[in-house]
C-alpha cells in the first residue's frame, strides 16, 4: 500500500505573506483603488451586491474614465 502524501507545510516567509494580491495591484494601478476598497466594504456588509449599487456606479464610472480618458 503507498504511502500517503506528507501532511505539512513550511512556514510563509514575511515576504511571501506582505506579497500583494494580484487584483489590488492591477486596480491601484488604474486610480480606481479608493472606489474598488468602498465596494468591497459595502459588498462586505451587505453581502448583496444590490444593496451596493452607488458604489458599483462609482467604481464603473471610474474604470470607465481610465479606460476611455477624455482629452
Amino acid at each position: 500500500m503507498a504511502k500517503p502524501g506528507h501532511a505539512w507545510s513550511r512556514p510563509k516567509s514575511q515576504e511571501e505573506e506582505e506579497e500583494e494580491d494580484p487584483v489590488d495591484a492591477m486596480v491601484s494601478r488604474t486610480g480606481c483603488a479608493a472606489q474598488h476598497w468602498a465596494l468591497q466594504e459595502c459588498m462586505a456588509e451587505k453581502r448583496d451586491w444590490r444593496h451596493c449599487q452607488a458604489q458599483v456606479q462609482a467604481f464603473r464610472q471610474c474604470m470607465t474614465r481610465q479606460q476611455h480618458p477624455h482629452p
